[in-house]
């Protein structure tokens, strides 16, 4: 039994799952270094501004992975909050995408998956993605 829950507000909780955010139309653009690191960092930035805590994130060419605390929110809230912050970010960056890839607007698809369960299982899953790190873990993942 956890003796030191995470608190918000007058709410306690805690529930990790694996969300998975997928680019709209499919398009294979984290196969760009330059785009996957770019989208990393401001992943990180969204988490960090949202206090949303997370112990790991792995990207693979048109998706990404965080196993992370969805606290008291639900998935649509953490979706929102997530794509609602980095989405204008990477486009406003990569200009170009826009006008190529995503003329319909929107850089992320509606649809959102999260899941719970065995997150060892999910760890180790997201170690085998295309562009899986060992780097890209918080020190949460060592509490």
């Amino acid at each position: 039994m956890k003796t030191n829950p995470v608190r918000y507000s007058s709410a306690v909780g805690e529930v990790w799952v694996m969300v998975t955010l997928k680019v709209k139309y499919c398009h294979n653009i984290f196969d760009k270094r330059a785009i996957r690191e770019y989208a990393d960092a401001v992943l990180v930035e969204a988490l960090e501004f949202y206090g949303i805590r997370w112990r790991k994130k792995s990207f693979d060419s048109n998706h990404v992975h965080i196993t992370l605390d969805m606290g008291i929110y639900s998935k649509p809230q953490i979706a929102k909050k997530l794509k609602g912050y980095t989405a204008p970010l990477i486009l406003r960056e990569f200009w170009w995408l826009k006008s190529r890839l995503f003329r319909g607007g929107g850089f992320w698809n509606p649809a959102t998956d999260g899941r719970s369960g065995d997150m060892d299982f999910y760890s180790r899953y997201l170690d085998k993605q295309k562009y899986a790190s060992a780097a890209q873990t918080t020190v949460l993942a060592f509490a």
